[in-house]
C-alpha cells in the first residue's frame, strides 16, 4: 500500500503564472481583489507577480504596486529573472524571491536569451547574496520533464541542475512540467529521485494540464513523497515562451481531490471558487474547471 501525506501545502500561482499569459490587461485593483479573495479562502503561500520587463510581459507592469498593496499573509513570492528584477523586488518589500531557469538550453534562450549555463553563472552570486541577507529563495526549474523544442529531458539533467541550486543554499525547488507532457510514471520516478537526493530542501511539483494528466501526475508525486504543489485558481495560465503550454492545473480541482482523500490543505473550497469568480470577468476565456463549474451551477 502506498503512503500519502496527511497535509499538503498549495502554492497559488494564479496572480502571476495564471495572468501573465492573458492578452487582456487586468487592472491592479482587480488583481488585488483576486489576491485578497484567495487569502480569505485560506491560501497562505502565493506567487504574487513578477518583476520583468513590461515590454515582454505587460501584464506584470504593476508589480511594485501589487507587492506594496497586498496584505502580508504567509509566504508570498515574486518572480525575478535577473539582478535588476531582484533589486526592484527587494526595494518593493519582497522577502521571498523566485528565480527560474530551464533545463533545456533551447527553452532558456527563447525565454531569457541565455543558455542554461549562462543563466546559472549569473544567478549564483545573486542567490548567495540573497541568502546572506535572509531572503527566502525559491528556484523554479522549467522544462524538467519535456521541452517544446528538444523533446524529452533526461532526469539526470534535471537532478544535476537542482543540485547546483541546492549547493548555493536555495530554500525550495519548484520542479515544473512546463508544457504538460509528463506521465504519472515519469512524475513518480523523478520526484522520488529528487526527494532522495535533496531531503532537506522544500520540494514542490508544478504541473500544467495540457493533456489532462496534471491530477494524475500530482497523485503520483504524492506517492513519491511530495507534499507541496503549485496550482492556479481557475486553471489560468500558460507560458508565452513555450508553445503548447496550456493552463496550470486548477487549484480548486487539486484541493477537491485532496479533501476527498482526507488530506488537509487549510483551504475552504467554496471560498476558493468564489475567488475564481472574482477574476473570471476579466480573463479572455471562460473558466470551466470541474469544481468551479459545479460551484457556479449551485449558485
Amino acid at each position: 500500500m502506498f503512503s500519502l501525506p496527511n497535509k499538503v501545502t498549495i502554492i497559488e500561482v494564479g496572480p502571476r503564472d495564471g495572468l501573465q499569459n492573458e492578452a487582456k490587461l487586468v487592472s491592479t485593483e482587480n488583481k488585488l481583489e483576486f489576491i485578497a479573495a484567495l487569502q480569505q479562502a485560506g491560501i497562505e503561500e502565493m506567487e504574487l507577480t513578477s518583476f520583468v520587463s513590461p515590454k515582454w510581459v505587460p501584464q506584470m507592469a504593476d508589480a511594485k504596486e501589487i507587492v506594496s498593496a497586498v496584505q502580508k499573509v504567509g509566504r508570498q513570492f515574486v518572480l525575478t529573472p535577473n539582478e535588476k528584477g531582484i533589486t526592484s523586488a527587494l526595494e518593493a518589500g519582497a522577502r521571498a524571491v523566485a528565480v527560474f531557469v530551464g533545463v533545456s538550453d533551447s527553452f532558456n534562450k527563447k525565454n531569457i536569451n541565455k543558455t542554461t549555463a549562462e543563466s546559472m553563472e549569473t544567478l549564483k552570486p545573486l542567490i548567495i547574496k540573497m541568502k546572506q541577507d535572509g531572503i527566502f529563495v525559491r528556484a523554479c526549474i522549467s522544462t524538467a520533464f519535456h521541452c517544446p523544442f528538444e523533446g524529452a529531458i533526461k532526469p539526470e539533467d534535471t537532478i544535476a541542475l537542482c543540485r547546483k541550486f541546492v549547493d548555493w543554499g536555495v530554500d525550495e525547488l519548484s520542479v515544473a512540467d512546463t508544457i504538460g507532457m509528463a506521465t504519472p510514471t515519469e512524475s513518480y520516478a523523478l520526484f522520488k529521485k529528487l526527494n532522495d537526493a535533496f531531503p532537506r530542501v522544500l520540494m514542490t511539483a508544478h504541473f500544467h494540464d495540457t493533456r489532462k494528466m496534471a491530477i494524475a501526475n500530482i497523485f503520483a508525486a504524492l506517492q513519491a513523497g511530495v507534499s507541496r504543489f503549485d496550482s492556479s485558481a481557475g486553471g489560468l495560465g500558460g507560458c508565452p515562451f513555450a508553445p503548447g503550454a496550456t493552463g496550470n492545473v486548477a487549484t480548486e480541482d487539486v484541493v477537491n481531490m485532496l479533501h476527498l482523500m482526507d488530506i488537509e490543505t487549510g483551504i475552504d473550497l467554496d471560498r476558493l471558487c468564489e475567488a475564481v469568480s472574482k477574476i473570471e470577468p476579466y480573463v479572455t476565456d471562460s473558466i470551466n474547471t470541474g469544481m468551479y463549474t459545479l460551484y457556479k451551477n449551485r449558485k
